[in-house]
């Protein structure tokens, strides 16, 4: 009996032994990939606002990759516009055009931030909803019923209203005419002409001639010269040499830089005009 109850002992040490050896019991560890991707999904259900919005930017990294898309675009309904706006960005980033119907439904949006990301993100994705929204900021008016709610173009007429575009939360990556928020929120406090000039340069890209003569229109009369400027520059880049013609008013504005830049537009494409000439067949 003794000898049975030391076998038995020897049995349970001898298992003891080998259980690990077998790794039987240890946690499996995650590789790498999979620990990220656990970080960046507590990120992004974080309760605080900032932590969320800081996940939801990082997706825009993660290029080729359909989860990071779809995590992106499921971010374009979280209750805080910070948020909606970062996810609008980075969905542009991504290239995600699967995206495309959510940002066209985020032109929607309440708050204006997040009409601004995802209209930049649909030209970006070279969507035509883009310059609706461009043409109906440089013209404070709508070109069609392409989602933008019109008491949001009115918040660019209100002083007040744009500079609490620049004070917004976690704004600092947002692309506004090539510069970024930051830069946008230091030379726009009482104004919004720096977010109409951005939309005037990116109308150079717009087809539809409804966009160029609004381009002429602001050219000539905008009240403001940031404005004129830029919309002279978006001619230049359209390069229409039929435009000439109504732009010779401005070599007599009273403002030297209207002045110089109409006078370098109108050189510009009337070279354009010279070099869409046929040339004379010669003679045999």
């Amino acid at each position: 009996m003794l000898f049975r109850v030391r076998a038995g002992a020897r049995l349970a040490v001898l298992i003891l032994i080998w259980i690990p050896c077998f790794g039987v019991g240890e946690p499996k560890q995650m590789n790498p990939r999979d620990q990220a991707w656990q970080v960046l999904r507590a990120g992004l259900t974080d309760s605080k606002v900032s932590n969320r919005a800081e996940a939801v930017k990082a997706l825009s990294l993660v290029s080729n990759n359909r989860t990071a898309e779809q995590l992106a675009a499921r971010a374009l309904q979280d209750a805080h516009p910070t948020v909606r706006t970062v996810a609008a960005a980075s969905l542009g980033q991504l290239q995600a055009t699967s995206a495309i119907p959510a940002l066209k439904k985020a032109l929607s949006d309440k708050e204006l931030p997040v009409v601004l990301a995802a209209t930049y993100s649909l030209f970006l994705l070279k969507d035509k909803s883009a310059y609706g929204i461009y043409y109906a900021i440089l013209m404070r008016d709508k070109k069609s019923s392409e989602g933008v709610i019109q008491a949001q173009i009115d918040r660019l007429k209100d002083p007040k209203q744009v500079a609490e575009l620049g004070v917004q939360e976690g704004l600092g990556f947002v692309p506004f005419g090539g510069v970024g928020f930051e830069a946008y929120r230091q030379f726009s406090k009482r104004n919004a002409d720096p977010v109409r000039a951005a939309a005037a340069r990116y109308l150079a890209h717009d087809p539809n001639p409804i966009s160029e003569d609004a381009l002429v229109q602001s050219a000539l009369a905008d009240a403001s010269e940031n404005v004129r400027q830029a919309s002279l520059d978006a001619l230049a880049e359209r390069g229409n040499p039929g435009c000439v013609e109504r732009l010779v008013k401005n070599l007599n504005d009273s403002k030297e830089a209207i002045r110089y830049r109409t006078a370098a537009v109108i050189i510009h494409l009337t070279s354009v005009r010279k070099s869409r000439r046929p040339k004379p067949v010669p003679a045999k």
